[in-house]
């Protein structure tokens, strides 16, 4: 089997996410994270911004611009969108002078179908990418949280995004065991909202839902602004932490069902390394208030979140571009290596 040439320093990793897509630059780290939201003139099907200035649209927009995320549950949706942000945050990513187009490492969720792969193969490759390989998240996110993967022990990591929750246990490089849920950041979101429309009859946006998401625990109470459902009118309650964590008691629980399943089908020898190391965080749901002391009381094994949580997928991808010779054997299957 002839030798992998090396990436070159035009080649980038990318945590393609449903909320937010991170680039890492061989040589220059993660050069990028923005919203993965793409803002398209309906009329005529192009794109006209990406990232925090198509997010910035989001319930702003005249009637002929539509704010489109092109993914949901950690796959691709909307493959024009897609294209289209791909497209550009590529070309951000390439520096000045560079003509040729870079190769990339693309993550997906480990729960993906062969379907699901092709169009993110083919989605990349049209955006401008030379080749691309394809690297499940919880793996991406195992190597850059730092953890031995190529060692003969287990090791467990729960990677909750946006989208989908991936969970793995990796032994000797490879996934000894995974589950993928597609409850995430996402559906805490959704919850938090319904619970607010439900009990207080007020509309809020998904970035509103999001932000009090984010300060659970923080404060005692949290103002929450939005339209009165009855009236049409704005209209201010203020949510208690224990309020919020009933909102999303369903969701964490889903979450920790997840979690439960890998352990499943994990290999009664790899209980112990397991047991010694503990499950690790990342992604932005580990920041959830709570959610470690939770997995603690449900599993019995010790929980540790990663140091920043929400680059390992990114850090991961970077690692192996810049170790690719001897990470080379983590990427998926031969079928999804590589797009001329």
């Amino acid at each position: 089997m002839a030798k992998s040439t090396p990436f070159s320093t035009r080649d980038i990793g990318i945590d393609l996410g449903t909320a937010n897509t991170l680039v890492y630059a061989r040589g220059r780290g993660v050069i990028l994270n923005e919203p993965s939201v793409v803002a398209i003139d309906s009329r005529t099907g192009e794109v006209l911004a990406v990232g925090h200035e198509a997010r910035e649209a989001v319930g702003r927009t005249p009637g002929s611009i539509v704010a489109t995320r092109p993914l949901k549950g950690g796959v691709i949706t909307d493959f024009e969108a897609a294209e289209g942000m791909l497209r550009a945050f590529i070309r951000k990513a390439r520096r000045r002078g560079r003509v040729r187009a870079p190769r990339v490492i693309v993550c997906v969720p480990s729960g993906v179908t062969g379907v699901e792969r092709r169009a993110v193969l083919q989605t990349a490759s049209r955006a401008g990418a030379k080749s691309v390989h394809l690297i499940e998240e919880p793996m991406a996110a195992a190597i850059g949280a730092g953890l031995p993967v190529h060692e003969a022990r287990g090791i467990m990591v729960v990677d909750i995004g946006g989208g989908s929750t991936e969970i793995a246990i990796i032994s000797l490089g490879g996934m000894v065991a995974s589950h993928s849920a597609r409850v995430a950041g996402d559906t805490l979101d959704t919850a938090i909202a319904g619970y607010i429309e439900k009990q207080h009859a007020i509309a809020v946006g998904e970035r509103t839902a999001e932000e009090i998401k984010m300060v659970i625990g923080q404060e005692s109470l949290i103002p929450v602004r939005g339209r009165d459902k009855s009236t049409g009118m704005p209209k201010s309650v203020e949510l208690s932490t224990e309020a919020v964590l009933e909102a999303i008691e369903s969701p964490v629980q889903a979450i920790v069902d997840a979690v439960s399943t890998a352990f499943d089908a994990c290999p009664p020898e790899l209980y112990g390394d397991i047991m010694e190391r503990g499950i690790v965080l990342t992604g932005g749901g580990a920041l959830l208030h709570g959610l470690d002391q939770r997995l603690i009381q449900e599993t019995g094994m010790p929980v540790i979140v990663a140091d920043a949580p929400l680059d390992c997928v990114a850090l991961g991808t970077g690692r192996c571009l810049e170790e690719f010779d001897q990470l080379e054997t983590v990427f998926s299957s031969p079928a999804a290596a590589a797009v001329a």
